[in-house]
């Protein structure tokens, strides 16, 4: 999704910490410390976040019609600078939300196009080799991908992009382009599977089926295809892959953004999440009544499974602000199966594409203006602000992640531990 702006737009206005939190320490005396649910206004703010303080624009004086919201709105509060905004892009909106950052967080381009998106989806690091891959936007113009041509995968070294976001080395990283055999076809999602890559095609006009391909991460990165029907019938897209821990079943979604990309057909199947046993290959449905199931992720002990549903988001076919961008969550029965749907957050800008949680069980959704970050209860502790779509990401090791926002590769440098690779 391209970036618009409304000018006279009110929204997030920028607070000092020691305004956000000097009235909880004067209420609550001496027994207030930096460690307990409050901070103190002495307490330092990093050079690179700022304080959000949701009272503050709670009540406005102009709310912009809804005709004016398309959901690639970026909103600038008035009075702070879109360049301030990227200059201090770790948005705080909950004292917890420092704990996710660290003392010293560092949000950096490490790689730019003018107009190819190239950063998408499938954002996959490989302990390994230390290589995180991520694929090309499929279906956009400004590739030319979709039905002409399949998007590609690419790879870039997480020690030189380390390099560059940290200063020690100028420039940009080098990417690689990553050719499997057999090539997977306009690659979506992906995610780590016993040493492999499993990424999610989303397929090609009518006879190239959509499919689920299982691709060493080291050269020649031979492929096989694990699935690529439901009981004789074509998959719509397949877009994002999630792992269960406890028992290594493969589960995916299935929305329509190939044919509201006009590179697939009709759909022959209802938007649902599927289920893969790799021990028998047994596929099942195990969550339908979406608009459009997008990202999925477990969370780190198996019990809970997060799905998005970027409805607002058709594609071609326009944005609907009345349709879903929505993050449900699910309970994860022993035995797989899901159970005890609820609404988990819904994305104040933009859809929640891709999903991700940390060590701590909190959840990360790549959203309209950057990465949103919850805790498990579903409270929004803060933003890590891209300044556009930032449509997935990915922890590569403790404390660093990379974000795919479409023309822009970013790594951000936290204080968050990943979640265990399954």
């Amino acid at each position: 999704m391209a970036s618009s702006h409304l000018a006279n737009a009110t929204f997030l206005p920028f607070v000092s910490l020691a305004a956000l939190f000097s009235a909880a320490a004067a209420a609550a005396g001496p027994s207030l410390t930096a460690a307990g649910p409050y901070l103190t206004a002495a307490t330092s703010l990093p050079a690179q976040a700022q304080v959000i303080d949701s009272a503050k624009f709670a009540s406005v004086a102009s709310v912009p019609p809804p005709n004016e919201y398309n959901g690639t709105t970026v909103w600038v509060p008035p009075g702070v600078s879109r360049q301030e905004l990227k200059d201090r892009p770790f948005l705080v909106f909950d004292p917890d939300f420092l704990e996710v950052i660290g003392h010293e967080p560092k949000l950096a381009i490490i790689a730019e196009t003018e107009k190819d998106p190239l950063f998408h989806e499938a954002v996959v690091w490989v302990p390994a080799t230390d290589h995180v891959f991520f694929a090309q936007n499929a279906g956009s113009p400004a590739a030319g991908t979709g039905l002409l041509k399949s998007a590609i995968v690419q790879k870039v070294s997480v020690k030189e992009a380390l390099q560059v976001a940290s200063g020690n080395k100028t420039g940009h990283v080098k990417i690689d382009t990553v050719t499997s055999h057999p090539p997977v076809i306009n690659p979506n999602g992906g995610t780590n599977y016993k040493g492999n890559i499993l990424f999610a095609g989303e397929g090609m006009g009518n006879k190239t089926a959509s499919a689920l391909y299982s691709v060493n991460p080291l050269p020649p990165h031979n492929a096989t295809i694990l699935i690529n029907n439901f009981y004789g019938r074509q998959f719509n897209s397949l877009n994002d892959i999630g792992i269960n821990p406890r028992n290594s079943h493969i589960y995916f979604t299935d929305p329509l953004y190939g044919y509201f990309q006009d590179f697939r057909p009709a759909p022959a199947l209802p938007v649902q999440v599927y289920r893969l046993d790799p021990k028998t290959m047994a596929v099942t449905v195990v969550a339908s009544e979406f608009d459009q199931a997008n990202g999925i992720t477990f969370s780190p002990d198996g019990k809970h499974v997060y799905i998005t549903d970027t409805g607002a988001n058709h594609g071609f076919y326009g944005y609907d602000a009345s349709r879903p961008a929505t993050i449900y969550r699910f309970d994860v029965a022993q035995d797989g199966t899901f159970e005890n749907r609820k609404t988990f957050a819904f994305a104040d800008n933009g859809v929640p594409d891709g999903v991700h949680c940390d060590s701590n069980g909190n959840v990360y959704a790549g959203c309209g203006d950057g990465i949103h970050v919850w805790n498990p209860s579903g409270k929004l502790l803060g933003k890590i602000f891209t300044d556009g779509p930032a449509a997935n990401f990915q922890f590569v090791g403790d404390g660093r992640m990379i974000i795919c926002a479409e023309t822009r590769l970013y790594m951000a440098l936290i204080g968050a531990k990943a979640a265990p690779i399954n």
